[in-house]
């Protein structure tokens, strides 16, 4: 079985005509899928015939809900997806005066081994598809009857671990016959793959690239994130100014407040050095905790935003949302797995 919705319409026009069909119903057949359409059937300006060998060859697999919990907090929305083999992954709405942000994952599980992070305590289990990754936005748009205007690439699993289904999902999510959200509307979060930062560049996408830093020095960030220890920091910092200078694009490093470990005075003052010379801006989260997990959120959040500020870096603290519903990447999974088992 074909997966119709991971193509471009360049190249459904080309498999359809090899099925002997002119090549104007790619543009029917794809704007059905970006309709949320879930099965051939749907497609009632196709002919039955048609309808049937989509039926017989090609792969409709829409996710379903298997959780959803909504805070009463402040709106946010927990999906759990049920994806065709079974698995699960999870995408988050959040609601902001300036439009609706998904946050969606890129592959099941995570093999980057990041301590504070639950997405990654059962290790990778596979890459999700382009058509797996566009589903979590459709359908979470269409459940939540939320128009949907950003995109997050911060769920779980590591986007530049699954490159080319990652390009290909912000190519097709861009597509104006699609969803249409253009790459200013979109952020992808990477652990810190220095070489695919490089790669990344080389395309020159208008997207926001988030750094997951957490840590300035080699000897905590290497504690935290496994990832650090065959790249080091000082050749990270080097691949995100690389990035800067080719796509003019200032960098996002996101930076969780973790008790005792990395929101010390000394640290702030290493990560501005670090950050001099480049336009860029460091977003604090307050740690959300987990519970297979040791580590507790810092008290000094306000404290270190301060010293970075006092260096004139840009700082924000990220608004914690969805509180209450597990909303932190791969804690409704997690939960669903030791229940299952």
């Amino acid at each position: 079985m074909i997966d119709i919705k991971s193509m471009t319409p360049e190249e459904l026009s080309a498999w359809l005509k090899g099925q002997g069909e002119p090549a104007f119903r790619a543009g029917q057949v794809f704007k059905w899928l970006y309709r949320g359409a879930a099965s051939f059937g749907e497609m009632t300006d196709l002919s039955k015939a048609l309808r049937q060998k989509l039926e017989d060859t090609a792969l409709l697999a829409p996710p379903q809900v298997a959780r959803k919990q909504v805070s009463q907090q402040d709106g946010t929305i927990k999906y759990l997806w049920r994806l065709a083999d079974g698995n699960c992954v999870e995408s988050v709405l959040m609601r902001y005066q300036h439009g609706n942000t998904v946050c969606i994952s890129c592959q099941v599980g995570c093999r980057m081994g990041c301590a504070f992070c639950a997405s990654t305590i059962a290790g990778k289990v596979r890459d999700l598809t382009p058509a797996e990754m566009i589903d979590q936005v459709l359908f979470t748009q269409m459940d939540s009857r939320a128009p949907v205007s950003n995109i997050v690439l911060m769920g779980i699993g590591e986007p530049l671990d699954n490159f080319e289904t990652v390009l290909r999902f912000l190519t097709l999510v861009n597509h104006p016959d699609g969803l249409n959200i253009g790459m200013r509307h979109i952020s992808l979060s990477t652990c810190g793959l220095a070489e695919q930062i490089d790669k990344l560049a080389r395309h020159e996408l208008q997207l926001t690239l988030s750094v997951s830093l957490h840590a300035p020095d080699d000897e905590t960030r290497s504690r935290i994130m496994p990832v650090n220890r065959g790249v080091g920091v000082e050749k990270l910092m080097e691949a995100c100014r690389r990035y800067f200078e080719t796509t003019g694009r200032r960098v996002s490093y996101e930076y969780a407040m973790i008790d005792g470990v990395n929101d010390t005075d000394w640290q702030a003052d290493l990560l501005a050095r670090r950050l001099k010379g480049a336009p860029a801006h460091v977003n604090l989260i307050p740690l959300n905790e987990v519970e297979e997990s040791p580590l507790k959120p810092s008290r000094r959040v306000a404290a270190f935003q301060r010293r970075l500020e006092g260096h004139g870096v840009t700082v924000t603290v990220r608004r914690k949302l969805g509180g209450d519903i597990d909303a932190s990447c791969g804690q409704l999974r997690r939960k669903a797995m030791r229940e299952e088992t």
